[in-house]
């Protein structure tokens, strides 16, 4: 009998369409003699078609397991695993402490920082805020909460600053303001339970000053290199930081973390943990999988066990005395 997959895609976002991108992916991939797709689409607006998921256990019963392909708010943010909680369903991907924590760039920062890993200086800013930060020109200001590098901007100068904060503010209350760091973008694979594994890093080398939305999803011009041009020591420290900030927020299933290698010091920076990586045609998450030996509807498999496994694990605790 073949496993019956809700795969939840779309959402009320500014990465709807990288969600779309995403689950057709997804979909593709998936063996038809082992699954069953059933669509879960959620429009701009936040309707779901063509029905939506029951939040009882029990009220979803055509449904083994759910995919939330959602990238950014309402989705990856512990809203929507919070829903598939409540719902006692099995699902891939983090929880709902361990996404809610890795959506708001300063929790993260934060936790990773209190584990002693290494994480840019940063400072947090209201739209309204008289900015003295500890660092030079330039800075990365950032939304808080939201993926894809919507709503980013690189600052060199005060009035550059003020634009964008302003900018970042329209997508979130909480800005993150950054030090600037000149250097090489990497990527690290992580996949797992109580286990997690790490692929072979990837290097990304932007068309432009940095890999914003435009680059990643539009421009179709910056480039990437798997595996990426390290030392074996540098690999294997990418790769160890990777799991350590997995297991530091307590993710599951999946996630991608972000690293700067500074040029001038030579440093290792944690940038951010996506746990609903982009799975799109471009996407490293997949590739840093598929050089490093899973292909992509191996992937799939093992990312359903994973959810499986867990949600089988939580039957055991108990609710009530």
């Amino acid at each position: 009998m073949k496993t019956r997959v809700a795969v939840i895609y779309g959402g009320r976002t500014g990465e709807h369409e990288v969600s779309l991108r995403s689950a057709k992916s997804v979909i593709d991939a998936m063996d038809v003699e082992k699954y069953k797709v059933l669509h879960y689409v959620i429009s701009k607006e936040g309707k779901w078609s063509p029905r939506p998921i029951i939040p009882e256990p029990g009220g979803n019963p055509g449904v083994d397991v759910v995919f939330p392909v959602l990238h950014g708010t309402f989705g990856e943010d512990g809203t929507v695993q919070g829903l598939l909680e409540l719902a006692d369903l099995p699902y891939v991907g983090a929880g709902v402490m361990a996404s809610s924590l890795s959506m708001d760039k300063e929790m993260m920062k934060r936790v990773a920082a209190a584990r002693g890993l290494p994480v840019v200086e940063y400072v947090v800013v209201a739209c309204n805020d008289k900015l003295s930060p500890e660092f030079d020109f330039p800075m990365f200001v950032k939304p808080a909460n939201l993926g894809s590098s919507v709503g980013i901007s690189k600052a060199r100068n005060e009035e550059e600053l003020r634009a964008a904060i302003e900018l970042a503010s329209s997508y979130d209350r909480k800005v993150i303001v950054e030090r600037g760091i000149t250097g090489r973008e990497l990527e690290c694979a992580v996949l797992g339970n109580d286990n997690p594994i790490a692929s072979v890093p990837c290097e990304i080398l932007p068309s432009r000053d940095f890999y914003d939305y435009e680059d990643k999803y539009l421009l179709d011009q910056a480039r990437t290199v798997i595996p990426a041009d390290l030392s074996p020591e540098q690999t294997a420290a990418i790769q160890r930081l990777a799991v350590e900030c997995y297991r530091a927020v307590e993710c599951e299933g999946m996630a991608r973390v972000d690293f700067l290698l500074e040029t001038a010091t030579n440093q290792l920076y944690i940038n951010e943990i996506n746990t609903i990586p982009g799975f799109t045609s471009i996407s490293m998450y997949p590739k840093m999988w598929e050089y490093s030996g899973l292909p992509m509807p191996k992937l799939i498999d093992r990312l359903i066990e994973l959810a499986l496994e867990r949600h089988t694990a939580r039957q055991r605790l108990r609710y009530s005395k």
